[in-house]
């Protein structure tokens, strides 16, 4: 008898699938129809704040095609938790309207495949990153990727390829292989994946979310010629939906395009969507529980043992970039771009750090520098897992009691994923882009060794100037903990156009000439607001 491998289950998630009766809307008087509004926008709302829970996370979507209407998946503790919430829309308004099409229940969970150690209770063996990757699996929180898809799936039990008959090597191998395919997807697509057997007509409930829907149909797409896929895997219906907030129901009820972007509830809206189409790096808070981690073990397998995909996210959630070319500016309309063109009139660099092909996200912690040190530490053997990463890092400050953290990847998504994870660091205070007025002009600087000392007076003269200059709140020369050449200087700025009255000054311009006698390398000016 083939063993099975041990597992260990989180969260309970519900998915429910319902359409509308759009006869008996349409029929229904005006002040019914209000009424349904406004107790289907409360009920979603409630659920989506935890109103009526301490942990857990929901959400709506409008769901694409005849299969349904609308979709709301909710991840609680308990299954008890999951029956309250059911029977609680039946007392609305607004289920009148409704009809349920389909449900689907399933229970989070890991596998022996992610660690040996983890299973044994070796507490010695398992590091930081593995536990926040498993924390992140058994309690996940809801992406605020724009579009979904949720399928259930299973492994084939034919007379021909028969998933439960192979070894546990032999399905590790297979699940390593169709993990390499998802790491592609890195920072892309995010996945929630359940266990259904015992509850359901399949063995696992697959939810993916991203930010563009064509991403979803790729990766499920080249999935499909994996031999995990193509020889073990069978699948029901797939589901599609956008998401919106609870308080755009109202406007979709109406038929309008939704999410309007006009949230009443005070946040951009529910997902961290903005109306231009950009997104928030957290939306409603930062998610770094460790969603995400693709903590595969020592020979490469993927972590999630069997469940149907390989991991293929980076973790945490959002599409806008700091330091990227997006539209981020200082409230007036001004882009990454536009400052960055002036800078380069005035012969500054001010691409993105280390290259003009990688992005940074950069937060600043008040905790003791060697705890955030360890503690990147781990996130580090994570993040070195993907292609993707070039360089995470602790910055000392030299003038102030806080730290950067500093991560560098290839694309601005995979950034913005590893914020998520990096806003769960001890002492987390503020993020690169999160301060009062303009923000932050990050420079990054590596010095010639024997001219680092002189480097540090001369910022302190120059630090000595900022402070008498009109709309300057803060800069800090922080020192890299690991390499003391290497420097981050955070500078914070009431607007644009007090930061560029520095950046065009004499006293700029001649430390800029010495600095390139010092420098290992051209310094890199890069704009994070």
């Amino acid at each position: 008898m083939v063993e099975a491998p041990a597992t260990e289950e989180g969260w309970f998630a519900l998915h429910e699938f319902r359409s509308i009766d759009w006869d008996a809307w349409r029929n229904a008087p005006r002040h019914e129809r209000d009424r349904a509004i406004e107790e289907g926008r409360s009920f979603l709302a409630h659920r989506e704040a935890l109103a009526t829970a301490e942990t857990g996370d929901s959400a709506v979507f409008s769901v694409i095609g005849h299969k349904a209407d609308l979709l709301t998946i909710h991840f609680r503790p308990t299954l008890d938790a999951l029956s309250t919430i059911e029977r609680s829309f039946e007392n609305t308004a607004l289920a009148e309207f409704t009809t349920t099409e389909s449900s689907y229940v399933s229970v989070t969970e890991v596998s022996g495949y992610v660690s040996d150690a983890y299973f044994e209770d070796d507490e010695a063996e398992i590091d930081d990153g593995l536990r926040r990757y498993i924390e992140g699996k058994l309690k996940p929180e809801m992406p605020d990727d724009e579009y979904v898809s949720f399928y259930p799936m299973s492994k084939r039990r034919g007379e021909e390829y028969n998933w439960y008959d192979l070894s546990f090597e032999d399905r590790a191998d297979l699940m390593a292989g169709h993990g390499e395919v998802g790491k592609q997807y890195a920072g892309r697509i995010k996945q929630v994946i359940a266990s259904s057997v015992g509850f359901d007509d399949h063995e696992w409930g697959v939810t993916l979310f991203g930010a563009d829907p064509t991403d979803i149909k790729d990766i499920v797409y080249e999935m499909r010629f994996d031999e995990a896929s193509s020889r073990y895997g069978e699948f029901g219906q797939f589901y599609v939906g956008r998401r919106f907030p609870p308080s755009d129901l109202g406007a979709y009820l109406a038929g309008e395009s939704v999410p309007t972007g006009e949230s009443a509830d005070g946040d951009a809206h529910a997902t961290g969507t903005h109306p231009d189409g950009s997104h928030d790096a957290h939306g409603d808070g930062s998610h770094g529980d460790g969603r995400g981690h693709d903590h595969a073990d020592a020979s490469g397998g993927s972590a999630h043992g069997d469940h149907p995909h390989g991991e293929e996210e980076t973790g945490g959630e959002g599409d806008h970039p700091h330091g990227d070319d997006s539209q981020a500016g200082d409230g007036d309309g001004t882009s990454d771009e536009e400052i960055r063109g002036e800078l380069a009139d005035l012969d500054i660099y001010a691409g993105k750090p280390h290259g003009e092909d990688v992005f940074a996200t950069v937060l600043y912690s008040e905790a003791d520098v060697d705890e955030l040190f360890d503690e990147v530490e781990g996130l580090r053997g994570n993040f070195d897992h993907y292609g993707t990463h070039v360089k995470t890092a602790v910055y000392e400050g030299h003038t102030t009691d806080r730290t950067a953290v500093v991560s560098i990847w290839e694309t601005g998504s995979a950034a913005e994923t590893a914020a998520g994870f990096l806003s769960e660091l001890p002492g987390i205070v503020a993020r690169a882009g999160e301060e009062s007025g303009f923000g932050t002009m990050g420079m990054f600087y590596e010095t010639i060794p024997e001219y680092t000392e002189e480097f540090v007076d001369t910022f302190d003269d120059v630090g000595e100037a900022l402070a008498e200059m009109d709309g300057h709140f803060e800069t800090d020369l922080m020192t890299n903990v690991e390499d003391e050449n290497d420097m981050f200087i955070a500078s914070q700025w009431r607007s644009k156009e007090d930061a560029m009255t520095f950046f065009r000054s004499d006293d700029f311009r001649e430390t800029v000439q010495w600095g390139r006698e010092v420098l290992a390398d051209r310094p890199r000016h890069v704009f994070l607001a």
